[in-house]
């Protein structure tokens, strides 16, 4: 690796360095890079109810430090609630070879992570697809499953109805049909691909999805967040399929503790790439939901940074 790189990524070059499909791809190989050392990631309170994340990763090329803070109310301010940098390093030199935008990041990987779990666990991939929650989040899951699942029809809620409209607006500029919908967990029964990323103070989901859903629960990332109501997760647990994007759900998956679930033994990504004996556990005999809960890890940020690695060498 070249010790001489020093580049400061602006968000529109963190996004071109990160492709959907290359993203998850190399999402996978991550999962099976025996080399990726991930310890759990310090979560700081912040006075006025914001949190300060660090969260370290490491394989043997390239090293990162995500350093990123949550801030719910700058949704009110007209500011980003994810701000920050991933810085990355040589490894063997220890130098800064990149910074890369770190909101970007957040949400690409985070979209690209459940993309790659519904390319493996979607029953039904066309959709159609929605989605709660109209945000940073709303907008990359998306564009991630129209390209990576050839997606072509949304539905979009939102307690914002003028962002539900924003990113219909985006949908349809795309190329999708898409239109606002009002009531969520009446549209439940209509779509087979689900992304819930809501803000997730409160619970906004009570239905159960059809049968032959997948649903990406994204919002809720701390223990104190929920976005699924407790008697839906809990008849989910009974009914379903739950899997987890990585063992720090085990304390951070709000909507699966608050329901007195038992987080650390549902499977992981990890445990569905490798299939492993504790995916072949997991695996229901009758068909139902599958509830992939997504809560953040920084083995997804340095797929990210390998991501970009990679292509820059092209």
């Amino acid at each position: 690796m070249s010790s001489t790189v020093h580049a400061i990524l602006s968000p529109q070059q963190t996004t071109d360095a990160l492709p959907y499909h290359l993203l998850a791809g190399e999402i996978e190989a991550l999962l099976q890079d025996q080399s990726v050392n991930v310890p759990p990631r310090i979560v700081q309170s912040l006075h006025g109810g914001g949190s300060l994340f660090v969260m370290p990763a490491a394989d043997a090329c390239v090293a990162i430090t995500k350093l990123i803070s949550f801030i719910p109310g700058n949704a009110q301010r007209g500011l980003p609630t994810i701000q920050g940098d991933i810085v990355v390093f040589d490894v063997q030199t220890g130098q800064r070879i990149t910074l890369l935008d770190g909101p970007t990041v957040t949400a690409r990987r985070t979209a690209a992570v459940s993309l790659l779990a519904a390319q493996k666990l979607a029953a039904r991939r066309d959709g159609p697809l929605l989605i709660i929650g109209a945000g940073v989040q709303g907008k990359a899951h998306l564009e991630a499953f129209h390209t990576g699942l050839g997606v072509q029809e949304v539905r979009v809620a939102s307690g914002n109805p003028a962002s539900a409209d924003a990113l219909v607006k985006h949908a349809r500029a795309l190329g999708l049909q898409a239109r606002r919908v009002d009531d969520p967990n009446a549209e439940l029964a209509n779509c087979s691909l689900v992304v819930s990323t809501t803000p997730a103070q409160q619970v906004v989901l009570t239905s159960r999805p059809r049968n032959d859903a997948f649903v990406a629960a994204v919002g809720a990332f701390t223990p104190r967040m929920v976005e699924w109501s407790a008697e839906v997760c809990q008849q989910l647990e009974r009914t379903g399929t739950l899997v987890v994007d990585s063992r720090d759900a085990d304390h951070e998956a709000g909507d699966l503790l608050q329901a007195g679930i038992d987080v650390s033994a549902l499977p992981t990504l990890a445990d569905l790439v490798g299939q492993t004996t504790a995916w072949q556990k997991a695996i229901r005999p009758t068909d139902g939901p599958v509830f992939f809960k997504s809560c953040g890890w920084g083995g997804w940020d340095l797929a990210a940074a390998r991501c970009w690695f990679k292509n820059h060498l092209r």
